[in-house]
């Protein structure tokens, strides 16, 4: 039995049954739940049976596709319903996703009735109600009402109405903020080995009273770190500690921000339950590009790129469970979007006009019964709007593409993690992960160019290969930012070597015939110098940092002395990183004893606070350093707009799309 073959349940039904166990079955929580996942499962319908041995039965009745009340786990053996196979099978589920609710505070928002794709979102306040005082009295029937005669020669003073105080966390949501904090701190005491389904438990019941407090987006963060400890403690293969790191950070920073934040910045702490599709009227589209959709949880599909006249990007997606083979069938299946016939290919060089159209506010159109779309004529990448998108300088770029894909971005930040520029070919260089290719943008940034997709169903790889034979061709191309301290991007598109077209580079296979010396080998690029970040020691505070998710604040604290990384940081300029790192190491190996020399419980969110500051410390110097990367290289003067007028064009630059 997999995670993956059972029905998600929801995280107060986890929180609920593994309260209600005892003790002495809470010690024997997670061996039942490694025992349990080696069981055979058997579906029907919407109940999932887990055969617990040769005569009990585990039922998980799951109606709408989630276990949503403790009732729907049965079992079938003696101790029911206070045995511990249910627990085991609610903490061997993946946990469900807080359903979507409609906020009471909806009194600003507009009426979701005149469009089902308008939804409320949390954190709106309602109109003040009027003031009595500021009313007219009411004056009984029959009565002579009371006049006044405003006196002439002495006006009263005129005063404006005091300006209202910004909004400001409720104290229930402040408690259960708090309780955030503390879970968050108790996994980050323990370690990835010490929290268990004990700890797992106290995460959810948090993530649950947050979502009824109105703050997904700390809830969200809790459900992400569960799931990230269950992958961690499963050795799954997709599982990085990095991700995990940014989690714990993001659950432990907005929780902290909960209490402390007003106003605008409340309402982005809070967080929005779903994302509404808002109406955006009339749209005319120009197609860019279509890329491969995989995932690591087996889904897969395809997303197209569009751009408005004005430059906006919005994407049409068909994503679903299926893999690779999804994703290669799914490029020449019709866009769901309106009565168009145009397939996800044809639409990433062709165009349409929409009217109704609904965008989410991450650039998703949405394809409701009200939206119509016909096909259009689209434009090359060297055609008004296209163009445009490759005259921005390319460190503007990189820092509106970091804005979007930062660690800790604020959520509907909207924004783009593409970059579209003009390079120059060099040739392959090697990695420790792989080779990748080595190009020359404008301004003489380097940018080392990556598969987006290593998988052999798609054509990332082979096109890569074939480019890497052609030093000294220029192409229009269109990559994906990778944070490093180097300029960096996934390679997605690009104009054809030929001149005619472009490349969908995950799905258009390259032949040697399209490049300019179809017998040449690939070429290795030459040494190039290292950029602002090559030789920042980070990494030192950075280590520590993933070091403490794994094995917990006692591992850390058994580390010796960090003077020497200490000094390190300093020298390379980071005196902040080595304060943070020396705090750290103190904090983590801080304990206390009474007057019998017995050891004091440890301050768990004296060491949080330490671990918190030092993550999103190295996360911004990382993000920084990957800002100047991508300013113009050493001794190359940026190139004049009549310069760039008078350039050479790059290949791929032709009207036929």
């Amino acid at each position: 039995m997999t995670a993956a073959q059972l029905p998600p349940v929801a995280p107060e039904v986890t929180a609920t049954l593994v309260e209600d166990l005892s003790p002495r079955l809470r010690k024997r929580l997670d061996a039942a739940v490694t025992k349990l996942a080696a069981r055979p499962t058997h579906r029907d319908g919407d109940t999932v049976t887990v055969a617990v041995d040769d005569d009990t039965e585990l039922r998980l009745h799951a109606p709408g596709g989630v276990v949503a009340t403790v009732d729907a786990i049965t079992c079938g053996c003696l101790l029911a319903p206070a045995c511990l196979h249910r627990a085991a099978a609610a903490c061997a589920a993946p946990a469900a996703d807080p359903p979507s609710e409609p906020v009471p505070d909806a009194a600003a928002e507009p009426d979701p009735s005149a469009d089902p794709t308008l939804e409320p979102t949390p954190g709106t306040s309602r109109p003040p109600a009027p003031d009595p005082a500021a009313q007219p009295a009411t004056t009984p029937a029959g009565s002579t009402p009371l006049t006044t005669t405003p006196h002439t020669t002495d006006p009263a003073p005129a005063t404006s109405a005091p300006a209202p105080a910004p909004e400001e966390a409720s104290p229930a949501q402040r408690q259960a903020a708090a309780g955030l904090w503390s879970a968050g701190a108790a996994v980050l005491e323990a370690g990835v080995d010490g929290a268990g389904a004990v700890a797992q438990a106290a995460l959810l019941r948090a993530a649950h009273t947050a979502r009824l407090r109105q703050l997904p987006r700390a809830a969200s963060a809790a459900l992400s770190v569960v799931t990230l400890l269950r992958a961690a403690r499963a050795a799954d293969p997709s599982y990085r500690t990095a991700d995990l790191v940014t989690a714990l950070a993001e659950l432990l920073g907005t929780a902290h921000r909960v209490g402390t934040a007003t106003g605008a910045e409340l309402a982005a702490v809070r967080g929005r339950a779903r994302r509404p599709y808002s109406p955006d009227g009339s749209l005319r589209l120009y197609g860019l590009f279509t890329e491969p959709v995989v995932t690591e949880s087996g889904h897969g599909g395809a997303r197209t790129w569009v751009a408005t006249p004005d430059g906006r990007l919005c994407t049409v997606g068909d994503v679903a469970p299926g893999g690779v083979g999804r994703a290669l069938g799914v490029a020449d299946r019709t866009v769901r979007l309106g009565d168009t016939a145009l397939t996800h290919r044809e639409l990433g060089r062709a165009g349409l006009a929409v009217a109704g159209a609904t965008v989410s506010p991450d650039g998703r159109l949405g394809a409701g019964k009200g939206v119509k779309a016909v096909t259009a004529r689209g434009a090359a990448w060297t055609e008004p709007p296209l163009a445009a998108l490759w005259e921005t300088p390319p460190a503007e770029q990189a820092a509106r593409a970091l804005r979007s894909v930062s660690r800790y971005a604020e959520p509907d930040g909207g924004g783009s993690d593409l970059l579209f520029l003009d390079v120059e070919l060099l040739g392959a260089v090697r990695e420790s992960g792989g080779a990748c290719l080595l190009a020359r943008c404008d301004g003489g940034v380097l940018v080392r160019l990556t598969v987006a997709d290593d998988d052999p169903g798609l054509a990332h790889r082979d096109n890569l290969m074939l480019l890497a034979t052609a030093p000294g061709t220029r192409l229009r191309i269109v990559g994906r930012l990778v944070p490093a301290q180097h300029p960096r991007l996934t390679l997605l598109a690009c104009s054809h070597p030929t001149g005619e077209g472009t490349v969908d580079l995950g799905f258009d296979r390259l032949r040697r015939a399209d490049l300019p010396d179809p017998g040449a080998p690939a070429h290795p690029a030459p040494l190039q110098p290292g950029g602002p970040g090559a030789e920042s020691p980070l990494h030192l505070l950075e280590r520590r940092v993933e070091q403490t998710v794994p094995a917990g604040r006692a591992a850390l604290g058994l580390l010796g002395d960090v003077t020497a990384e200490a000094r390190r940081l300093r020298h390379g300029g980071l005196p902040t990183a080595a304060g943070l790192l020396t705090a750290l190491r103190a904090s983590a190996a801080q304990r206390e004893r009474d007057l019998f020399g017995r050891l004091l419980p440890a301050d768990t969110d004296g060491f949080a606070t330490h671990w918190l500051a030092a993550a999103r410390y190295s996360a911004a110097v990382a993000e920084s350093l990957c800002a100047a990367a991508w300013g113009p290289g050493p001794g190359t003067p940026a190139e004049r707009p009549a310069d760039a007028a008078t350039a050479s064009r790059p290949a791929g630059t032709g009207s036929s799309r």
